[in-house]
């Protein structure tokens, strides 16, 4: 009778302990799915990013949401602060986050080259250092690029041509916005000393550069031609541009 007792007791003990544990047990795997819910703030893209592009010019492309923590990745980025001066290393699309593995050094990739663009070709135009903002055009930069051509002879009356530069033998043009330098080959500065202070000396540049821009057939044509039969000069965008329209200048339309 004793040993019944005691056996009984035993079992009980041992059911109320089972209980407990898997209470316990329970719990712990609800507090565990809970984390895995909580969500986190990473940056998404909202529209579609070329490889190339400086993490400065990502701001109005990628959005900040919130997402539960088991469907974010490691690496997944939260601010750009970081990562000045990275570049996107592949395309991105809208509905991607943005990771730390997509944005890499300039200097990891080729040294001076950046990714080019699914759909485009490169192109590479000899430039005179006043042309490239005296040499300071880097790969990975976004230019507005112009045109000028100068004429032997008055335009026919019947070329094809603005009408605004009808009857002049210069002028300049906005040919494109929105070019990416992918390339840049140009000589070491060299420097001269300043004739204002013997203490420091200033950098001038040396000799021209070789700028590779990633642009479609039709676009490459026309610098191409703008190289081969006038002169290009390189504007350097910041994110802040104006981009407009401006009509074709010419020494009429000038003043």
């Amino acid at each position: 009778m004793k040993s019944r007792l005691l056996g009984g007791i035993a079992a009980l003990l041992l059911a109320i302990t089972g209980t407990v544990l898997l209470v316990v047990y329970v719990q712990g795997a609800d507090d565990r799915a809970a984390q895995g819910l909580e969500p986190v703030n990473v940056l998404v893209v909202k529209e579609s990013i070329p490889a190339g592009t400086k993490a400065e010019d990502l701001n109005n492309k990628v959005q900040l949401e919130a997402i539960p923590q088991a469907a974010v990745p490691d690496g997944a980025i939260e601010s750009l602060s970081d990562y000045k001066g990275k570049i996107t290393s592949v395309g991105l699309e809208p509905g991607e986050q943005l990771l730390k593995a997509r944005l890499v050094d300039p200097r990891d990739l080729l040294p001076g080259t950046v990714p080019v663009p699914d759909g485009l070709e490169e192109v590479t135009i000899l430039l005179a250092p006043e042309r490239i903002l005296g040499g300071r055009v880097e790969a990975g930069d976004k230019v507005t690029v112009y045109t000028s051509f100068k004429s032997e002879e008055e335009m026919p009356a019947g070329a094809n041509v603005p009408a605004e530069v009808k009857g002049w033998k210069q002028s300049t043009g906005l040919l494109f916005h929105d070019v990416l330098v992918t390339a840049v080959q140009k000589a070491a500065p060299q420097t001269e000393k300043n004739s204002g202070s013997t203490e420091k000396g200033i950098e001038m540049p040396n000799g021209s550069a070789f700028i590779t821009v990633a642009r479609s057939d039709a676009d490459a044509a026309k610098l191409v031609y703008g190289a081969e039969f006038g002169t290009i000069w390189l504007a350097k965008q910041a994110d802040t541009s104006t981009k407009s329209d401006p009509p074709v200048t010419t020494f009429g339309g000038l003043y």
